[in-house]
């Protein structure tokens, strides 16, 4: 969801045993960019259901959220304010399905190996260094902090 500038996305570390998914964008402004799973909250969507919904049309996996690493806010490389709110999962279903034309590669990798890429390889690498540290802090906060929506 977008509205005059602001960004809201939704991203996921999935995790499977001590690996974590990470996905290769083939994206025009993130093109060979390493990311976790994520996109855009759509306008009236509960914010849990957005990061599901986006690990399973990225990935093909079907995700429950155990946490979150939290909320950050950026300016991104195309000029727009952006509110990511980063959670982690764990995988529940499904089976690894690219999203054609979108993602171009993955790979099941540890965390510390992740820490280890360089900047020029991460989509917006600040943001993704400071979910890797919370990471590897096992700075993750119980996904009850978020209320889901009342129907």
């Amino acid at each position: 969801m977008s509205e005059e500038g602001i960004v809201l996305v939704a991203s996921v570390s999935i995790f499977n045993g001590d690996k974590v998914l990470i996905i290769k964008e083939n994206k025009p402004t993130a093109l060979d960019k390493w990311n976790f799973p994520s996109g855009h909250v759509e306008n009236g969507e509960d914010i849990l259901y957005s990061a599901q919904r986006e690990a399973k049309e990225e990935t093909g996996f079907d995700v429950k959220l155990i946490g979150t690493t939290g909320v950050y806010n950026f300016v991104s490389s195309t000029n727009n304010q952006v509110i990511l709110f980063h959670f982690v999962g764990e995988v529940t279903g499904g089976s690894l399905n690219l999203e054609e034309g979108v993602i171009s590669d993955s790979k099941w990798i540890k965390v510390n190996e992740l820490a280890a890429f360089e900047n020029k390889d991460l989509r917006e690498h600040r943001v993704m260094k400071q979910i890797i540290h919370n990471l590897l802090e096992e700075k993750i906060h119980p996904i009850s902090v978020f209320n889901e929506q009342l129907i």
